[in-house]
């Protein structure tokens, strides 16, 4: 089972004018049984504001259990990205061994894809029955605390964020997940890292783990991601002028070894 860890920003911005899907579907306490073979339905209309829904690039579907904050939840599929177009409903294949049967400790977290960044919407809890796996008790004990509540909607677009690269960044970031895992048309990479002060040969720890790797044995279909987005980079340094006096030229032998070569 592919878990993926993702942050939820940590900014409550201001309503926006951007298109926010509404999940409907689960229903507020809905009691899904799960078999081998099962499909979460899910469906979502438009909030009503402008831009249409059908104006967003693509969404991501995750089954979430646990609480609301990303050290208290989990996200029990890695979803996949699906272009909009005029879509309202979706389908999330479940199987009993993904977790634990916990009573409404599931919601659905919707990541839609917006020129400029992601729009995180979330459904209402409800709970699967028939589940044989395991859940820690971390996220049990979230999904209990929080009763009938979700996350907040997160709007990484409006108050202007494309006019304000500091505030989009800030916004955007990588969104938590590994960038080799983002399924978006854009996405999304942390500041690029600054060299050390120091260089030391004891240090050889890598900066991130190693990658599979899958040689392709045909053709790969076109890649649909249109653009990286990298966080800015916030790292200064100030310089001053070196008021050392230079250090003087060689002379005696060298000079006129140096000599010889001029030409």
């Amino acid at each position: 089972m592919l878990v993926l860890h993702s942050a939820l920003v940590a900014a409550t911005l201001a309503v926006s004018a951007l298109a926010v899907p509404q999940i409907t579907v689960p229903a507020a306490g809905a009691s899904i049984p799960v078999t081998a073979a099962t499909q979460i339905e899910v469906t979502w209309k438009d909030d009503g504001k402008a831009p249409k829904i059908s104006t967003l690039q693509s969404f991501t579907l995750q089954l979430i259990v646990g609480g609301n904050t990303d050290a208290d939840s989990l996200p029990v599929t890695a979803g996949t990205s699906t272009a909009f177009g005029s879509a309202t409903t979706a389908k999330i294949a479940v199987a009993p061994g993904m977790a634990d049967e916990v009573k409404n400790g599931f919601y659905i977290k919707m990541m839609s894809v917006a020129e400029g960044g992601l729009v995180t919407t979330f459904s209402d809890r409800f709970t699967l029955t028939g589940m044989t796996g395991s859940t820690l008790d971390t996220y049990v004990t979230a999904a209990a605390a929080a009763g009938t509540k979700v996350p907040a909607m997160v709007d990484g677009v409006s108050n202007n964020a494309a006019a304000n690269p500091a505030a989009a960044d800030a916004v955007n970031g990588n969104s938590g997940i590994p960038f080799a895992s983002q399924t978006g048309l854009i996405r999304y990479a942390p500041m690029q890292s600054v060299p050390p002060t120091k260089i030391t040969k004891k240090d050889t720890k890598p900066l991130y783990p190693t990658s599979s790797v899958k040689i392709a044995v045909s053709f790969l279909p076109t890649p649909s991601a249109t653009k990286t987005q990298t966080a800015t980079q916030t790292f200064s340094a100030d310089s001053m002028e070196n008021t050392a006096s230079p250090v003087p030229g060689p002379d005696g032998d060298m000079q006129r070894f140096l000599m010889r070569w001029k030409d």
